[in-house]
């Protein structure tokens, strides 16, 4: 390949950018590592999940994972990502800095998603003979890796991956556009983080079941005391229409249960508190779930779900992969800038409904009400929460088939 005058002035500048950094605190593990860098908390959570399911197939390999040092790869929630991806900063798009990672980490592997391109990092780990494999690339983060000084510095970069995984046709295109062998350019799909099917005991959901069988049932998850009052708007205006129907309230906090107790009990709903040990009858209009962990009961007891934590601003909406891959319809309200990306997919799908004041809310959930409607949203849900699963799967195989012909090179 032609040498590239854009890198060569790029890494002069590097070169003399800055200082090397401290060496990281945490020891190389033994075996195999995969250096997976996450340019934002989705594909944080995303390569989280696939870092649990390498170690699943090969105890042997391990990942560390960089995020960028402004927080975007922090959790938002405080709850920590799921799997024994070791994290990390991303060190400084330096020469001293890639130097000091690369010599300390030793990567056998990287795996960096979405684009936002650091030559210095790249170029330099291409160098000690990394396999660079581009994941989940998108359109707009390819962007963000053109410098108008530098013309061709793009394509030395992206020639330098093995693999190039664009999340769909706009940003294949772009990658190809930017200079990318276009025999490494393959439209995969979306990355995202694998929608887990959670707990729950058996006897209760058969007794619930069995109880509510013939009556119609929503739920309002993760709620907040803010929002009670639309919820339980709603919920009257459906009782309309379904006189029957059940509501079942998960609040966000169960702290806040007392709470919403009192403002259920005071617009004379007939409600049982799930921790009390009641079950509901015949009469039962509410069920207040003030309990932890039970999340996975309430998803596969209720066709129809609305996401809380999203009409009012300052929550920033809750997970809906969660209700997706238990079989729910999704309902949710403007204020879910955290999981954007996600409820954007699920609605494109026809797998999700905005709402946004109590009659918007009833009406969603009227026209949620007959089974086979509800049934097909969840449906739609259920297959885009499956596609993700397969992204992660094909890239599973590209990292050990790769690992496995560094190994046999060693040899």
């Amino acid at each position: 390949m032609k040498r590239s005058l854009g890198l060569a002035a790029y890494l002069a500048l590097a070169r003399r950018g800055g200082q090397a950094g401290a060496v990281p605190d945490s020891p190389r593990p033994g075996g195999r590592v995969v250096w997976a860098h996450a340019v934002d908390v989705g594909r944080a959570r995303a390569l989280a999940g696939l870092a649990r399911q390498l170690a699943q197939h090969r105890p042997d390999i391990s990942m560390v994972m960089t995020v960028p040092v402004d927080g975007a790869g922090t959790d938002p929630e405080g709850r920590g990502l799921r799997g024994p991806a070791i994290r990390q900063p991303l060190p400084p798009d330096t020469i001293p800095a890639a130097e000091v990672f690369l010599n300390h980490w030793r990567p056998d592997l990287c795996l960096w998603s979405g684009g936002d391109l650091r030559p210095a990092l790249l170029i330099c780990a291409a160098r000690e003979g990394v396999p660079l494999c581009l994941v989940d690339a998108e359109e707009a983060l390819l962007e963000r890796s053109r410098w108008p000084w530098l013309r061709d510095l793009p394509r030395a970069v992206l020639a330098e991956f093995t693999e190039i995984h664009a999340r769909d046709e706009a940003a294949a295109r772009q990658a190809r556009r930017m200079g990318a062998d276009p025999a490494r350019v393959h439209v995969t799909g979306v990355l995202q983080e694998e929608a887990l099917a959670l707990p729950y005991r058996e006897d209760d959901h058969e007794t619930l079941a069995r109880l509510m069988r013939t009556r119609p049932v929503w739920l309002a998850a993760m709620v907040q005391p803010d929002e009670i009052e639309t919820v339980l708007g709603a919920h009257r205006e459906a009782s309309r229409a379904a006189h029957r129907c059940v509501l079942i309230v998960v609040p966000d906090d169960p702290e806040q249960s007392a709470g919403i107790a009192e403002r259920i009990a005071a617009q004379g709903w007939r409600y049982i508190t799930w921790s009390e040990g009641a079950l509901p009858d015949e009469t039962t209009q509410v069920i207040l779930a003030d309990t932890s962990g039970e999340m996975g009961l309430w998803y596969r007891l209720a066709p129809i779900c609305f996401m809380g934590s999203s009409l009012v601003s300052g929550h920033h909406g809750r997970d809906p992969d969660e209700p997706a891959a238990h079989g729910s319809a999704i309902l949710y309200g403007p204020n879910v800038a955290r999981y954007l990306h996600r409820y954007s997919r699920y609605a494109e799908a026809g797998a999700a409904r905005i709402v946004r004041d109590t009659d918007t809310l009833a009406v969603a959930v009227q026209a949620l009400l007959p089974p086979d409607r509800a049934a097909t949203m969840a449906h739609a849900a259920w297959e885009v929460a499956s596609r993700g699963a397969e992204v992660t799967d094909r890239v599973v195989e590209m990292v050990l088939d790769t690992l496995d012909r560094r190994a046999a090179a060693e040899t």
